[in-house]
């Protein structure tokens, strides 16, 4: 235990905080998304839990990845459709396709929802079960972790220091969960930013597992989304949501200026 406070390993702890807390936002955004399908009452509750027992989940991956990296990385099959597809598939590849597929299908899902929306569907949908939410809230967050994980072994292979990086950036996103849904819920409008981001996190997902897995279809390779492109993407995404609201709201003064000269001289 003593050599855990060396200057190396304390410089390595806080690199790993700052990657869990980057890494951590797409996350967060999928937690608050998937939160708002249970009763009102209980999302708080789903988040924090949610990610009380994802923590500990990712200190087991982690042990498990430490032991067995090898069985991560081995091939399992590949695939072989001449002039239509070729790849060597192994753990992680799967794993990474599975949970971009899957925050793809979450994203449309949402995006379309919100395009047939009706006053009264609200009301009237029925809300997800607290367990399930609680499932795909765990399940997701381990998904995630997982390049976090293998990014973290490049910093170092202390496993003490991994595991603290994981337990504070855990503490955080719980700290986070209810100001990322609370932002959300007061500015809907940014809720549209967050499922086209959550989209991109499924295109950036499969991107990866597909160049893990070496895939090349009709005849081209498989290149995964840089993080910077993806990062860069948010920004832009943001900074127009923003001038757009306030080019709206500038509009609108403008047309109530217009409006009220004329009512005044009536």
């Amino acid at each position: 235990m003593e050599t855990l406070f060396t200057i190396e390993n304390l410089i390595n702890l806080f690199l790993l905080i700052m990657l869990q807390a980057v890494l951590g936002f797409d996350n967060l955004l999928y937690i608050a998304i998937e939160s708002k399908r249970v009763t009102p009452e209980k999302q708080a509750l789903v988040r924090k839990l949610g990610i009380a027992l994802a923590i500990i989940l990712r200190l087991i991956l982690l042990f498990a990845v430490m032991e067995l990296i090898s069985l991560f990385q081995d091939p399992l099959f590949t695939l072989n459709w001449q002039d239509i597809a070729t790849g060597s598939f192994n753990l992680h590849s799967i794993i990474v396709l599975f949970g971009g597929i899957f925050i793809l299908y979450t994203a449309m899902k949402e995006i379309l929802h919100m395009m047939t929306l009706e006053e009264t569907c609200e009301d009237n949908s029925r809300p997800r079960s607290f367990y399930s939410a609680l499932f795909w809230i765990v399940i997701m967050n381990a998904i995630f972790s997982f390049d976090s994980i293998l990014s973290a072994l490049a910093f170092t292979d202390v496993f003490a220091v991994m595991a603290t990086a994981i337990i504070i950036g855990g503490i955080l996103m719980i700290w986070l969960s209810d100001e990322v849904a609370n932002f959300l819920q007061k500015n809907r409008m940014y809720e549209v930013v967050g499922l086209f981001i959550l989209f991109l996190v499924g295109i950036m997902l499969v991107s990866e597992g597909g160049h893990l897995a070496h895939l090349n279809f009709i005849g081209h390779t498989i290149e995964p989304m840089s993080k910077a492109t993806f990062y860069f993407i948010i920004a832009v995404m943001v900074v127009i949501n923003i001038v757009q609201s306030r080019y709206r709201k500038k509009l609108q003064r403008l047309k109530m200026q217009r409006v009220s000269p004329d009512r005044e001289w009536l």
